[in-house]
């Protein structure tokens, strides 16, 4: 049997509603670190079933170094007025403004990257793969993993969180999907530099 209690601590991890807590936690037959699983795994679902919808609404990040030699701003568009003046979103908005104040990305996302540059890249890590003698059969898998690697660099969706880098702004964008139920994606990002 599920408790209040349990529903309410899952609801503190997660920031999810409580009907969606105490249905993870019945599947994960109460174990906490499963529900929260299962709460995640739909999030990423409830973000992909969100992906068509055209998000008009938003809010501006900005961030200002405390040496005033670094500005950024990042435009985080959502589908309704009524979220862009929520406390979460207005909040994720400033800490991506942060992130690209911070790691400087060139892209917001991997779809952005020129394909002469990535190509250029490839090429670059086939060359050390073979110089390494690494087999032909195990080239592309490597490879893959190097280009994802890539992506965290260069693209701001894929690079880790400077508060947590175990996550990444995809994941955080997804998570906020999951608790409000809308879309939300990055538009416009700037940053100036003295």
């Amino acid at each position: 049997m599920i408790t209040a209690s349990q529903v309410n601590e899952l609801r503190q991890i997660t920031g999810v509603g409580m009907m969606e807590c105490k249905k993870a936690l019945t599947e994960a037959a109460g174990d906490m670190a499963k529900a929260a699983d299962i709460l995640r795994k739909s999030g990423a679902a409830k973000a992909a079933k969100r992906a068509d919808k055209e998000a008009k609404e938003g809010t501006i990040g900005v961030y200002i170094h405390s040496n005033n030699k670094i500005a950024t701003m990042v435009e985080l568009n959502c589908e309704t007025d009524f979220v862009a003046r929520n406390d979460e979103f207005i909040a994720l908005a400033k800490e991506l403004a942060m992130q690209v104040a911070a790691m400087n990305p060139k892209y917001v996302r991997p779809e952005e990257v020129p394909a002469e540059e990535l190509a250029k890249e490839q090429e670059i890590y086939r060359a050390q793969l073979k110089e390494e003698g690494k087999p032909a059969e195990i080239v592309e898998k490597i490879l893959a993993g190097k280009v994802d690697k890539y992506y965290s660099q260069v693209c701001l969706l894929k690079q880790p969180s400077i508060k947590d880098d175990k996550t990444t702004a995809e994941k955080l964008i997804n998570g906020l999907v999951a608790k409000i139920g809308e879309k939300v994606e990055i538009g416009r990002v700037f940053r100036i530099e003295i």
